[in-house]
């Protein structure tokens, strides 16, 4: 039998990659699937707070092992900016803003170096676990490619040449900053 596990989240895209780097082991469900529909406040001053917010609230309100995710782009020329903001830097969820806004912010500068990092916190009858994957690379001066979400198109991770959202899926999944974080989990859990 699977093992359920509840992401915190209502976006499909994110629970689509978090299923695909677990396999059929698990059965990954969302916040939409039990048809809850509140948007879970992350008013946390961190990445770590923001996870155990949403991941909190999930195993309060189904009592199913919840996975909180909180993700973002940190850029070295930005201070750390977006950072936990990432999502709602230049609004409210508009990636494309998003993206067009860190592109302006670095126009004149030549460091592009980054990272995306994810945070992810268990919260289950056991207590609550942290889960942590980054990957470095550096930004486009463009967005390039149409796969992925979220920052995807305007970023290259290191030994590689091409953005996240032109690789496939596959490719992606292997080496995300996600995947690290699940693989943790993983190592955790002993699966």
């Amino acid at each position: 039998m699977k093992k359920e596990i509840l992401i915190a989240t209502h976006n499909q895209h994110k629970k689509e990659e978090i299923q695909q780097i677990l396999g059929d082991q698990f059965l990954v469900t969302s916040l939409t699937d039990y048809y809850i529909h509140d948007e879970i406040v992350e008013d946390g001053k961190t990445f770590h707070e923001n996870a155990l917010i949403k991941a909190r609230y999930c195993f309060n309100t189904t009592g199913k092992a919840s996975l909180g995710d909180d993700s973002g782009l940190v850029v070295e020329a930005l201070d750390g900016r977006p950072g936990i903001y990432s999502a709602r830097y230049a609004g409210n969820h508009d990636f494309g803003k998003n993206m067009t806004k860190v592109l302006e912010e670095l126009e004149q500068n030549e460091n592009r170096k980054a990272y995306f990092v994810t945070v992810m916190c268990l919260v289950d009858e056991n207590g609550i676990n942290y889960f942590e994957g980054r990957i470095y690379g550096h930004l486009t001066t463009e967005i390039c490619g149409s796969k992925g979400f979220g920052y995807d198109p305007i970023f290259v991770p290191e030994n590689h040449e091409i953005t996240f959202a032109e690789m496939d899926a596959g490719e992606k999944n292997k080496i995300s900053h996600r995947r690290k974080a699940i693989d943790l989990f993983l190592e955790f859990i002993g699966k």
